[in-house]
Formats: structure tokens, sequence, C-alpha cells
């Protein structure tokens, strides 16, 4: 959903879903990841090699469930902790992201205030006052009544498209500026709209009994919003909002599988052509508030292709079925809705975003529905972590600034330097060896490898912040604050020249992205530590752990929606027909092999192959590069058999430990829905039986149940 008027996206391919995270410190026992606070928190050792090979199952066999053979010892031991939906390595991480930061923020809490630097003093600020929960609840609902007051008076469309159109307010429509993907020497706007408060279209179209169960009390807790605004008959209005989310889902809205399609979601449209679609809606003047007036063009994801269009992209009628009437049908609605209705959706969607600014009501009833109910999760984040997630979102490179001056060692980004050349020689070796591509297409995509732009660690430049002011007892305004001052940066993007040096994501961030239009790869330092990394590691886990995300990232360059990007980030179509048609070929048989993966409701509900298929390229790309990085890096080595395990058995190990997790059902369906990663365990069976490699180190035969066929696995780069 959309908090502002005109939301900031990255257009990036991430390893997982982007959170908050974590480095390593100088003070922790590498090889000993006992990061948290809370005793009833997981805990996870890591030997004296990188891996605890007393973890490894004595009772599973490698080839029946990989997975589980790494990692079910841990999970049997380590039961989901009442605040998480899902718990693994990843949240670890991040788990050490938060309180390596809250060690920074503590310093500079005790400090004498009249010491503190003008930096230091907004951190501390913007910090302690989403701390102070007796300030917010005996604030009530002053701070948001402006907002809310001038919502409600805003009674026709134009009044209320201004108000849409400024910083803070919920908005229906939005957009942000981003590299031209057709001409990367440019920025220009691209524009959208949600307009949903469920995770996904096809929760308003679910018509089993959790289904409706989770409408009606979506409904309850809408109504509970609206009551608090003022609204005499609250349940009749959540009814009305209801029915405006309900038709943009069926009709509006398209299928998360289409919109993948980079190709059909590319539409460069002019300023007459979005007036002509928007009726009475003065798109123009929301524009021009903003600064996106200023764009050469505006690329919209969601225009329903014509005839022709479709016919060049070989849309079937099952996808046709599945597209929207996009953003012509978005403002059309837009026009027909009474503004009572709008009025009404925009006052539900501020409060509901806001909800964790509010009495702790309000911040319940959000985490009771969004939370325990959608998710499963028992208990809510505790404040101080969610705290130390709210400054990071206004000032997240000032904290990182210092975070990684203390936690990031210089010889860890030297280390990943060497890791991300030897990955580079193995995809270069790779495509020279594919016998299913064509000279003319592996010369272009060698020219890609070479023009990959590696990024570790953190940007020189971290940002600063300039004109950001902070209160010191209004959390409300520091969090409109800024996420004004970023809309207001991102727009002033338009015109210039392209900044190669920006991040979209922090040093203490635990994840790593490929951003196509730059053709970069990005690993913050956060995620340089165990299970990913560490100098005490053996080279085998090195390569098998942080080799594969960097692989994986690599791969994004090259996978189903990544390779319609040349070497210069421009989306254009550089294969020849046969070439592109072999590697579809490859893809669709993955997307079979996954389709197969059915966890739920014995095996009725099922992984979208389809959905999740980059995903899967880059999982499965991404370790076969990094197993031929690492025969690279060994090559004339006497590679040592360490606890009874050799140098290959020993890299599967470390990339299926990366993936150990898990999650509660709830957590599991809601991801199955709107999740382009596929959950963890496929994330590790899926890739290594399709892997010759891992078969012949593991002994892994017909009989085994994760065995495939020679001729059905599935092997692209």
């Amino acid at each position: 959903m959309i908090r502002t008027a005109f939301a900031i996206s990255a257009s990036a391919l991430a390893l997982v879903l982007a959170s908050p995270a974590v480095a390593q410190s100088g003070e922790t026992d590498p090889n000993q990841a006992n990061y948290l606070q809370e005793e009833r928190t997981p805990t996870m050792s890591f030997g004296t090699w990188g891996v605890d090979s007393e973890l490894l199952s004595d009772s599973i066999n490698p080839g029946d469930d990989f997975f589980a053979y790494v990692n079910q010892e841990w999970l049997d031991a380590n039961p989901l902790p009442a605040e998480f939906s899902r718990f693994g390595a990843f949240n670890l991480l991040r788990e050490k992201s938060t309180t390596d930061v809250k060690a920074l923020l503590d310093e500079l809490v005790a400090k004498d205030p009249a010491a503190l630097t003008a930096d230091e003093r907004r951190i501390v600020q913007f910090h302690d006052a989403f701390l102070d929960t007796d300030a917010i609840n005996a604030a009530g609902l002053a701070p948001v009544r402006p907002y809310l007051n001038a919502l409600a008076t805003a009674t026709t469309l134009d009044q209320l498209a201004a108000l849409w159109a400024k910083p803070g307010y919920a908005s229906p429509l939005g957009g942000f500026v981003n590299v031209d993907a057709k001409q990367p020497d440019r920025y220009v706007a691209y524009l959208g709209f949600d307009g949903l408060g469920l995770p996904d279209r096809d929760y308003y179209l679910d018509t089993s009994e959790k289904g409706q169960e989770i409408q009606a009390a979506y409904r309850d807790y809408m109504a509970l919003l609206l009551e608090a605004a003022g609204y005499a008959d609250p349940a009749a209005a959540a009814a009305a909002v209801y029915n405006l989310e309900d038709r943009i889902a069926r009709h509006i809205s398209w299928d998360r599988t289409i919109q993948r399609n980079r190709d059909l979601t590319y539409n460069a449209v002019t300023m007459a052509e979005l007036k002509g679609m928007a009726g009475d809606l003065p798109v123009a003047d929301m524009l021009g508030t903003i600064g996106l007036d200023k764009s050469p063009i505006f690329v919209v994801a969601t225009m329903p292709p014509s005839d022709e269009k479709a016919a060049e992209l070989g849309l079937s009628k099952e996808t046709l079925a599945k597209i929207g009437t996009g953003m012509p049908g978005m403002m059309a609605l837009l026009n027909e809705m009474p503004v009572s209705t709008l009025q009404a959706w925009s006052i539900k969607q501020f409060l509901s975003d806001r909800s964790h600014l509010l009495p702790v009501k309000y911040d319940t009833a959000q985490f009771e529905f969004y939370g325990k109910l959608l998710r499963g999760t028992p208990e809510q984040r505790p404040r101080w972590k969610r705290a130390i997630s709210a400054v990071e979102g206004g000032l997240g490179e000032l904290i990182g600034k210092s975070y990684v001056a203390r936690y990031f060692p210089p010889e860890n980004k030297a280390a990943m330097e060497d890791l991300v050349e030897n990955l580079r020689k193995a995809v270069a070796q790779s495509i020279d060896e594919i016998e299913w591509m064509g000279d003319a297409t592996k010369q272009q995509a060698l020219a890609k490898l070479d023009s990959f732009d590696p990024k570790i660690g953190y940007r020189d430049n971290l940002e600063t912040y300039p004109g950001l002011e902070v209160s010191a007892d209004n959390p409300l305004a520091n969090e409109i604050a800024a996420e004004a001052w970023a809309q207001a940066d991102n727009v002033a993007k338009l015109g210039q020249p392209i900044d190669r040096t920006e991040w979209f994501m922090l040093p203490q961030t635990v994840n790593a992205y490929y951003n196509p239009t730059k053709n970069e790869i990005v690993f913050p330092a956060a995620i340089l530590q165990q299970p990913f990394f560490a100098l005490t590691n053996d080279p085998a886990v090195n390569y098998g752990a942080i080799g594969g995300v960097i692989g994986h990232e690599i791969g994004h360059g090259f996978d189903d929606q990544g390779s319609k990007y040349d070497a210069t980030g421009a989306l254009r179509n550089w294969w020849t027909d046969a070439d592109r048609g072999n590697f579809d070929k490859r893809g669709d048989a993955l997307v079979e092999q996954y389709n197969a993966f059915c966890p739920l409701d014995n095996g009725k509900t099922c992984v979208n192959g389809r959905y999740t298929l980059g995903e899967n390229i880059g999982d499965l790309g991404g370790l076969s590069l990094a197993y031929r990085a690492y025969k690279l890096a060994t090559a004339g080595e006497d590679v040592p058999v360490i606890d009874g395990l050799t140098g290959d058995q020993r890299f599967f190990i470390a990339w299926a430990q990366v993936w150990r997790s898990q999650q509660r059902e709830e957590n599991y369906r809601q991801r199955l829905r709107t999740d382009s990663h596929s959950p963890e365990e496929y994330r590790t069976n899926g890739v290594v039986r399709n892997m010759e490699e891992w078969y012949e180190a593991f002994g892994v035969t017909p009989e085994h149940a994760l065995y495939l066929p020679p001729e059905q696995r599935v092997r692209i780069w």
C-alpha cells in the first residue's frame, strides 16, 4: 500500500524481502552467533570452520531432504520466538544489527545533550520521540486531527486530490523518479496505483472460510479506525471502503505474475495522455505539486496492452484474462466513486499507516489484524526495536556512518572484492561454455558482465539529510518530515545526471540486490558475516554462502526479466530468437519443477513457479556459478576433509545453512501469495537437485526423494 502520495522504489531485485540488518563486531566471537539480549531468542553456532557439523542430522538422508538434513536439528531445538512470524539465519543477523545499532544509540542517549552534534541530536530526538509511548498515549488523536480535518473538509475530487499530492497523506496513486529503463542516461517519473488494504488482490477473491474470516476482520478493523475519526456509522463507512477496494482487486489490479513482465509494464505516456484518461481528476496539478510534471515522459506499468502489443509479446488468452483495467480503470473509478467513500478510504489508510504513532489501542489493533491474524505472530515486536527501525527509516545513513566505523572491518571488504572477481571469472567461463547460446548473444552477455558495477559495504558519500528538521516530542511530524525530505530528494533527480553512487539499502541492512538500469550488484556491510561470510571460515563455506549470494545477484542480470536489459542498463532485446527460445525452454522447465512444490492443504496450495521464476533462476544460477568460482579459487590445492566432510559437501551445506528458517502457517500462506521468493526449504532442495555436483558429493541415487533424472535437471548458467 502507498503511505505517502508518491512512494520511492528501487526497481531492484533483492535477495530477500528488505529489512533492517547487521555486521560483525570486534567484540563478538565470529564462530558463535549469540547476538540477542532475550534468552528466549534462538542463537546459532557455526563451529570452527563456518558450520557446526554436530547439527547435521543422523536420521535424515541428504538425498531425501537436504534442507532438513542440514537444518532440522537446529529448528527442532529452537521454536519460533513469539514476536516472529518466521525466524532463521537472516532474522538472526537482523536482530544483531538491531542490537548493534542500539548500542550506538544508547551511547548517544547517555551523552550530555549539550555535547551532541547537530546530527546526533536529530538521531536522539527522532528515536526518543518514537519511544515515548506515555506522551503518545497522553496526546491521543490530537496530532493527527489536522490531517483528519483536512480530509473531512475535502468535499470535492479536486480538493481531495490536492491532499493526496502532499506529503503525509495516503494516496491511491503514486509515483517516483528513477532511471529510464529504455534510455538509462536520464531520469523519468514512474507512476502507479494501489488502494488495497489487504496484502494482495487474491485476498478479496478468496471465498474460503478463512478468506471470509479475514475479510470480516478487515472490515471490523476499518470500522474501528473510522469510529476514531468520528464517523456516526463507522460500519457502513467501512463497508463502502471495502467495496471500493474490492472493485480495485477484481477489475483493476493485475495478477502479480503478470506484473513481472518488464516488456509489458514499460509504457511511456505523455502528460496529454494522462489528462485524457484522468477525467475530472486533476492529475497535472497533482504531479505539479510534487514536481513530477518536469519528467520528459511518464512510465505507467499497468496500461492494458493493445491487440498489437499483446500479439507482439505473445500473450495468451489466459494471461490477458489476468490483466485488469489498470491505470485507466483506476482513474475512471476515482471519477465514479462518491467523494465521501474516497474520503473514508483516505482517512482509514492514514490512520492505519500511522497506527504505530497513535495511542496503544490503535497500535495494538493494527498488529492484531496484520500481525496476528494475517501472519500468525503471537506478540508484537518490542517498542525499542521498532524505534530503531523508525530512526533508520528517517536518518538511516547517518547511523550507517557510525555503524560502518565500528562494525565493518576493512579486511572484510577486501576479501569480498576477491570473491566477486572470482565470480566474474566463473560467469565468463560459463557463458563461453554453454552450448545452447550462439556467439552473437554470448558477446552481448560478456559485454554485460564486463559492465557490472559491484558495490560492497557502503557508499562513500553517505547521506546527511540536509534541511530535515526533527522534533523532540512529535514522532508523527518527524515521520512525515522524513518522508517529505525523501520525496523532494527523489524528485530533484529529474534533469540531473545519473547518480551512480546512490544506494537503495543502508550499510546495516542484511540483504543484497541487483539494479538492472545501472547494472549494479550491491552488498551492504551487514550481510558480510556469519552464516554468509567470515575470514575464519573454510573457503568452501564462504563460496557456498556469500558466493551463492554474489552469484544470485549477478544471476538476476541474466534471469527471465533481468536478461532483457543490456550492458548499458537499457531495456532492449539483445538476444537472437533461437537463443531466447532456448533460454525460455529452460525457464519453463524450472517453473514446472517449482509448481510441484505444494507444502499446504494436502498438496493443494503450491509455490507459484512462474511468479518466483526470477528468484529461482537467481538461486540456481547463483549456486552453480559460486561452485565454479570455488573450484577456480582452490585449483591446484589439496582441499582437506573436515569433520568427515569433503570440500564439495561443505560448499552445499553452507548454502542450505543460509536458508535455515521456519515460519507460522499464516505467514506461509501470505508469502505463497505475495512473495516472489520461494520458501526457504525450496531455495535449498529445489536448487541442489538440479546440480550434478551435489549428487556426486552426497551419493544421491534414484532411490532418494530429491532425485531427478539427468534429462529433467535444469542448468542455465
